[in-house]
């Protein structure tokens, strides 16, 4: 027994989803031109991290409540938790933004966004499958995620290094160096949330 048509844990996962796409979406076409949009890019990304929270806290709700789940409970935790994490890992970087008061980014930033979107659309994809029991079909998007997080690792690579070696002021190397990493760190948790789609795949298939 997979998700039924309005089971309740598929209804939470897709507003997860959906939460994550939308704030991931703002995230990557947001414009910053001064202070006061950073305060609002900033704010705005909290918002849609409280939401993601509240998703969260009602999942583990219902978890609490039924003693029969459409999947292992440890599972729909897993998906809903590492979800959460590629969204406070977003709002964490537009905190960053704010404290060192970056306006500009530059093409490791926009590569990192870029990759880090395709992730999310990825999820999003394998969650609509999961909730129409369509099991075996999720694993061509948990693959692609898994091969943008590994670009996001050499995107890592490469823009520490150029930084290093082009940057002189040391307080803009601390700056973009946290940014990059915790960019990179967002790509790991949808790796995270595709290596929990193959867990369910494999134990439900």
């Amino acid at each position: 027994m997979i998700f039924k048509k309005e089971d309740q844990f598929s209804i939470h996962l897709r507003n997860m989803s959906a939460n994550l796409m939308e704030s991931t979406r703002y995230f990557a076409d947001y414009k910053i031109t001064n202070g006061q949009d950073l305060k609002e890019f900033a704010n705005q990304m909290k918002f849609y991290e409280t939401e993601g929270d509240t998703i969260v806290h009602q999942i583990i709700h219902e978890l609490n409540k039924v003693f029969i789940t459409p999947i292992e409970r440890e599972d729909i935790l897993a998906l809903a938790t590492h979800m959460d994490d590629v969204l406070d890992g977003l709002e964490s970087t537009s905190a960053l933004f704010e404290m060192f008061s970056i306006t500009t980014i530059d093409e490791y930033v926009q590569q990192f966004v870029d990759n880090i979107v395709k992730c999310v659309i990825e999820i999003d994809k394998a969650i609509d499958l999961l909730t129409k029991k369509k099991l075996l079909q999720m694993r061509e998007h948990a693959i692609k995620i898994k091969d943008y997080e590994s670009k996001c690792d050499e995107i890592r690579r490469i823009s520490i290094k150029h930084l290093f070696q082009n940057e002189k002021d040391p307080i803009q190397i601390i700056q973009y160096k946290d940014i990059y990493e915790e960019l990179e760190e967002v790509a790991d948790c949808c790796e995270r949330v595709a290596n929990t789609f193959d867990a369910i795949i494999m134990k439900n298939a």
